[in-house]
């Protein structure tokens, strides 16, 4: 199995993930024109995408994924309160999947097993994808950690984990008043030391990769993230790697150690 990214942040978000013959997208928040052009930069075309699986409704990580999937007849996955919230944009597409946050279902070589999170949207659900000897946590938009999230993202092979913002960083920007507490509050973004704290609480034994997510361009940097999460791992910064907003991040494989 292996992932990579067309790109993560506020400006638009979209995860590819391969196991055997089966190629899923985790959201699609680009135009297809650029979702066209980063996947070509993974060597994939549209036409090689079994499925679009979705998190929730915000632009950033929905925009283009009815576009994308109309044009090129890709089966959409995603919860009853995400799929009412883009009714109007999703009611013309040949495939809906309706899921449920709590239950597993397989997309032929992939296993997903979603899972809620507090986020402020509708029914927010991130996922972990498997291909029955390795498995990838992802974790973005979500306010704050909770037990139920901290044991499905146990004993994971690799993590996509959100390090939204610095807190100190957030409350010095520029951002009104309402919009720090939007982000920084317990439906917003997790900060990198509530994400480092997450980490520790995880059995990490298993881990071959560790991504830093969704980082803010105003208030975080990738050196904070990478930082604060090599310090539980106690590893190099370097390790670390960052899903850039613009170039995302290449080919990651997971193997047998």
């Amino acid at each position: 199995m292996r992932f990579a990214s067309l790109g993560s942040g506020s400006r638009g978000n979209c995860l590819v993930v391969e196991a055997g013959d089966t190629r899923l997208l985790l959201d699609c928040g680009f135009t297809i024109r650029e979702t066209v052009a980063r996947l070509a930069r993974l060597g994939l075309h549209p036409g090689m995408i079994n499925g679009i699986v979705v998190t929730h409704e915000h632009d950033d990580h929905v925009g283009g994924v009815a576009r994308l999937a109309g044009k090129f007849n890709i089966p959409v996955w995603l919860t009853h309160g995400t799929l009412c919230a883009v009714q109007g944009a999703f009611e013309r597409l040949p495939a809906i999947n309706i899921i449920d946050s709590f239950h597993r279902f397989s997309i032929n070589d992939i296993e997903v097993q979603p899972y809620p999170v507090p986020h402020d949207a509708n029914e927010p659900a991130q996922f972990v994808f498997g291909d029955g000897s390795f498995r990838l946590g992802v974790l973005t938009d979500a306010g704050c950690s909770t037990p139920h999230i901290e044991a499905v993202l146990n004993y994971c092979d690799a993590l996509v984990l959100e390090c939204n913002h610095d807190a100190q960083m957030l409350a010095e920007s520029d951002y009104p008043p309402s919009l720090k507490r939007r982000v920084g509050g317990r439906f917003g973004h997790l900060e990198n030391s509530a994400a480092a704290g997450l980490l520790a609480r995880l059995d990490c034994r298993r881990l071959q990769h560790v991504i830093a997510a969704h980082l803010s361009q105003k208030n975080n940097t990738p050196l904070l993230a990478k930082s604060m999460l090599s310090e539980v791992l106690n590893c190099t910064a370097d390790w670390i790697g960052v899903a850039d907003q613009d170039e995302g991040f290449g080919w990651r494989q997971l193997g047998s150690l």
